[in-house]
Order: C-alpha cells, then structure tokens, then sequence
C-alpha cells in the first residue's frame, strides 16, 4: 500500500483540481454573459466563488492529498508515521470533506443546478473527494495517532467561515436575484420564508456535525495509527529537508 497510496493521493488532487478550475471558469463565463450590473460584476463573483465551504473544503483537501503524496514519495524507504503538521492539515481538511458530502447530501441535493454546475463538478466536489477522504482516513498507511486537541483545531475554520459569511452577507448584491444580501447556502438566508433563529439552529447543527466528525477521525487515527515519539518526529527531518 506504501508505494501505490501516494498516486492514488495525487489523482484524488488533480481530479479535485480540475473540477474546481471548471466550475470557476463556468462562474466566471455566467458574469461575463450576464446582462445585469451585479450578475456582471466580477470581483464579486470571484470572491463569492471563494467563499463557498465547499470550495474551500476542496482546496484544503487538494492541499492535504498534494502535500501526504510528496511527503510519502520522498520517506517511502522509511516507516515512521507522517509528521504532526500534515496529520493534523489531513484531520483538518477530512473534517471539512466528510461534513460537505454530509451537509450536500442531506439538505442540497434537491437544488437545481441548471447553468450553475456540470454534473460531474458538482458530484466530484460534494461525493468523490469526500469519499476519497474517507478512503484516506480508513485506509492510508503511515498515520500519526494525535490527541483530541485536534478536533478543535479542526473547528476552528468552520467558525471563522461562518462568522465570515453572515457578516459579508449583508454587503453583497445576489449576482443572480439582485438582492441586497448573498449568501452561499439557502439555509444560511435568514431572509422570509426563513429567520434568524431557523438559520442559528442550522448552524448550531452542523456545527454540533463537525465536531462529532473531527473527533471521529481523530478516534480512527488514535486506533490505526502510530503514536510517534520525538526520535520518530526528528527521523523524517532530513529525508523532508533533503
């Protein structure tokens, strides 16, 4: 498993690489087609693009695959776990991946996506990539067993994103409605039919998810993995330096 799980890595990266180079250029297409002020206005679309969790889920997920593939290529003649940083960055962005493919499967799968998303951009980026994580998770070799902590650090992003994104909401015309107000999920809208407390009780919810599933995938890593000593840790220094 040590001398093929690296390519497998790199395929998940450059399949999840694709697909979100695609659905910006589908984006930015849709602006650039568009016949209103704020459908037009690209910044604005750009930096909405970049504020989808699933997008940036995805971007830390390529990152995390990139960066366990380099990493296992250039220690492959060794067997000490992987370092704490790319551990905890693997925690972290499988965290985000396995609460978007649960988050889009229970409340967004019905949404219709006519002229927003292709099929197989919107499969890769909320099931495939997921599934690849969870693949990652259960089955790759050399994992570092970690302490809890890092299921907190996992929550850390999530809460900034959304701090981020009721904030912003407010400052953004809707590309395609024109409202005054955008935001990323229609469960996050606290605008009629919806209100403030419905979309407190969504976040409290999937907040309450991610942090069942970081601690579940440190509770994966703590039993399949390798509790590292400090010798391990400085062992891979050199062949990571070299």
């Amino acid at each position: 498993m040590n001398s093929w799980w690296p390519s497998l890595r790199i395929a998940a990266a450059a399949l999840g690489t694709a697909a979100i180079v695609r659905q910006l250029t589908q984006s930015v297409g849709n602006a650039l087609d568009s016949s209103t002020e704020w459908g037009a206005h690209l910044p604005t679309v750009v930096a909405n693009f970049f504020s989808f969790f699933t997008i940036l889920s995805n971007i830390g997920a390529v990152v995390a695959f990139t960066a366990g593939a380099v990493w296992m290529l250039r220690t492959r003649r060794n067997d000490t776990p992987e370092p704490r940083w790319l551990a905890v960055l693997l925690v972290c962005a499988s965290t985000y991946m396995i609460v978007t493919g649960i988050v889009y499967n229970v409340l967004l799968r019905g949404i219709s996506l006519e002229g927003l998303s292709e099929v197989w951009t919107n499969e890769t980026l909320h099931v495939i990539i997921p599934l690849a994580m969870l693949a990652d998770v259960l089955f790759a070799p050399r994992r570092r067993a970690l302490g809890w902590s890092a299921a907190l650090i996992a929550a850390i992003f999530p809460i900034v994103w959304a701090v981020y994104t009721m904030v912003r909401a407010n400052f953004v015309t809707g590309p395609l409605t024109g409202n005054a107000w955008w935001y990323p999920y229609p469960f996050l809208d606290p605008h009629a039919p919806s209100s403030y407390l419905v979309v407190a009780v969504y976040i409290v919810g999937i907040a309450v998810v991610i942090v069942g599933v970081a601690a579940g995938v440190v509770a994966i890593g703590r039993r399949r993995g390798i509790r590292a000593s400090d010798d391990d840790e400085r062992s891979t220094e050199p062949a990571l330096a070299s």
